[in-house]
């Protein structure tokens, strides 16, 4: 999640623990990472909630 928000210009503000912070502009968000664990869906809703960012445009923009 934290390279795919990098591609959509988003960069990390402070990191703190597990928890990255980032902004683009106004808008941040706060990104859990904990090696190779998969978000949990509320998490990533959550995430694509406070990044302006619909499920439909996600999946259109995602490039595992």
């Amino acid at each position: 999640m934290v390279r795919f928000l990098e591609s959509q210009g988003f960069f990390i503000v402070r990191i703190r623990g597990s928890h990255h912070v980032m902004a683009r502009q106004e808008v941040r968000t706060s990104v859990p990472v904990h090696g190779n664990a998969t978000l949990k869906i509320g998490t990533l809703r959550g995430v694509l909630r406070d990044v302006e960012i619909s499920a439909n445009d996600f999946a259109q923009l995602w490039k595992p």
